[in-house]
C-alpha cells in the first residue's frame, strides 16, 4: 500500500496509537464508523465493505444494532469498543450534524477521544470547516483524487498493524 506524504502523516499517528490499544485491549474492534442514517445503505455500506474486504474488523450500525435493542446503548458499546473511528464526511453527514442528530453525538464523541479520521466524500474539508472546524481540523482522507476503495484500503492497511 503506498501512500501520499500527506496521507501518511494523517493515518501513522494513528497506527502507533492504535498498536498500542491493540496490546492493551486485544478484544476491541480496529474501526468504528461514523456515518449518516441516509447514506447506511450507499456509501456508508461501500465503505464498510471495502474495510472488510481489506481485512479490518469494523463496528457498523447496519450489522452491529441487534433488533430490539436500544439503538443508543449499543452506538456507545461500539465506540467504546473501538480503537479507532472513522466518520464518513458526506452531504448527508453534514446535514445530520447541522441538525444534531445521531451522528453528531457519535462525532462529539469521537472528538474527544482523539482517534477520529475523516474520511470525505462528495464534499471538501472547506464544507466540513463550514460546520465542524473541529472534525476539518484532524488530518483526513478524500475521495476527490482517489476511490472509495482506495481510501478504505489505506485506513484498513494502517488498521492492520493493529494486531502487529
Amino acid at each position: 500500500m503506498s501512500y501520499t506524504p500527506t496521507e501518511w502523516r494523517t493515518v501513522e499517528p494513528f497506527t502507533q496509537k492504535a498498536s498500542e490499544q491493540a496490546q492493551a485491549h486485544p478484544e476491541r474492534r480496529d474501526l468504528f464508523l461514523c456515518h449518516a442514517w441516509d447514506d447506511r445503505e450507499g456509501s456508508a455500506k461501500e465503505l464498510y465493505s471495502h474495510l472488510k474486504s481489506n481485512g479490518a474488523s469494523v463496528w457498523f450500525s447496519e450489522v452491529d444494532l441487534p433488533l430490539g435493542s436500544l439503538m443508543i446503548r449499543e452506538i456507545d458499546k461500539g465506540l467504546r469498543n473501538s480503537r479507532v473511528g472513522i466518520v464518513l464526511v458526506t452531504p448527508a453527514l453534514l446535514k445530520s450534524i447541522e441538525a444534531q442528530g445521531v451522528a453528531e453525538k457519535e462525532l462529539a464523541v469521537l472528538l474527544s477521544t482523539r482517534r477520529v479520521i475523516p474520511v470525505l466524500h462528495e464534499v471538501s474539508f472547506n464544507d466540513l470547516n463550514d460546520v465542524s472546524p473541529m472534525l476539518a481540523s484532524h488530518a483526513g482522507l478524500s475521495t476527490k483524487e482517489s476511490s472509495l476503495d482506495s481510501v478504505a484500503a489505506k485506513v484498513a492497511a494502517a488498521a492492520a498493524a493493529l494486531a502487529a
